[in-house]
């Protein structure tokens, strides 16, 4: 990916790994806007950023969606970067009785969401030179935690999509990546402290570097042993690294 001169839209923007890539392009002279539900969250990156901008979505909202992508069209013709990075995850128990609140909304916003606002923006995408199309998804989509089934399955389903985009869009101006992070200290599962999850700002820093890179993937160093357990091996990785998450979060 180019990472200078673009123009740069950034879902989820208000926290976490959203702030973090949004802070780091624009600090590399991009022109970056970012989106998020909570709008005062999105007042502190922008004050804290001049220069950045930020408009309220829902990506579980279609309407919110359609809106929003009509205003960046219109507001910044130039776009030719989306970075589908909003989600949400909690802990589950598919071993039982499924919360229908949990699954409806974990699904709608970590895997409707972003193929919505991929589907909102990609024709006009398509118009421009060195875009991007990137799906933050997690290396759950390749080995899944178990006490949260339904998360990892969402990242899992996007992996899917991904390929498949990345593949019908293969003769286009548009590159289809994905940024698959560990655990990172962020507000997921309140891992901010967690010692065991790896530094936010050295997260963003390694995959900055890789996303300077000709890559599809786009993999910090820790990741790399998910990504590689594929194939008819994998149960007895997936198996123990549930034993060892089970000590942490709980479950079966």
């Amino acid at each position: 990916m180019k990472l200078n001169g673009n123009t740069i839209f950034i879902t989820g923007g208000g926290s976490g790994i959203g702030r973090g890539l949004a802070e780091a392009l624009h600090k590399l002279g991009n022109k970056v806007i970012i989106a998020g539900r909570r709008s005062s969250h999105l007042n502190a990156v922008i004050a804290a950023n001049p220069g950045m901008e930020a408009v309220e979505l829902d990506v579980a909202d279609p309407a919110s969606i359609e809106r929003v992508a009509k205003k960046l069209i219109a507001d910044h013709p130039e776009l030719n970067v989306l970075i589908n990075n909003a989600g949400v995850m909690q802990l589950d128990s598919v071993a039982g009785k499924i919360d229908d609140a949990l699954l409806t909304s974990t699904i709608t916003t970590n895997l409707l969401g972003p193929i919505r606002m991929t589907s909102a923006l990609i024709e006009h995408l398509k118009t421009k030179n060195n875009a991007v199309v990137a799906y933050t998804t997690s290396v759950l989509a390749f080995v899944p935690l178990a006490v949260s089934g339904i998360y990892s399955s969402t990242k899992a389903a996007l992996h899917s999509y991904l390929l498949s985009q990345r593949f019908a869009l293969r003769d286009t101006s548009v590159r289809v990546l994905e940024i698959a992070p560990p655990w990172v200290r962020t507000e997921l599962l309140n891992s901010q402290e967690a010692e065991q999850a790896m530094p936010l700002d050295q997260f963003i820093a390694e995959t900055m570097e890789a996303l300077g890179k000709d890559t599809d993937e786009v993999l910090v160093e820790s990741a790399h042993p998910f990504r590689n357990n594929v194939g008819p091996n994998e149960h007895g990785f997936v198996n123990g690294f549930n034993e060892q998450a089970s000590a942490l979060f709980g479950g079966a």
